[in-house]
């Protein structure tokens, strides 16, 4: 006799993983949702190792966040906004100078 495999789509498994994180045990969860605890263990292991986080929109929608992603584009930006204020401390300086050689 075979095994019956339960397929779940995965806003099922966002939402299970949104729950297993906030409920006070992975197994808790997992009886509440009627899936096999070493399922839900799985797919909250997976989700950490591959530094995601789930958010919900204010719409409700849940959307999967690569942490390292925005890391590295966070970083990116702070350096253009680094850069762009220098630029704009040389202008306010040039302008200064060229008012003083004007007036």
């Amino acid at each position: 006799m075979s095994k019956k495999q339960n397929r779940y789509t995965r806003e099922f498994k966002e939402g299970a993983i949104q729950l297993a994180l906030s409920a006070p045990s992975v197994t808790n969860a997992a009886q509440e949702l009627n899936v096999p605890s070493a399922t839900l263990h799985s797919w909250v292991n997976k989700a950490k190792e591959n530094e995601e986080q789930l958010i919900i929109n204010a719409n409700g929608v849940t959307q999967s966040i690569n942490v390292a992603t925005v890391l590295a584009e966070n970083k990116e930006l702070k350096k253009q906004l680094a850069r762009l204020e220098q630029e704009k401390a040389i202008l306010k300086k040039a302008a200064t100078y060229f008012a003083k050689e004007l007036g």
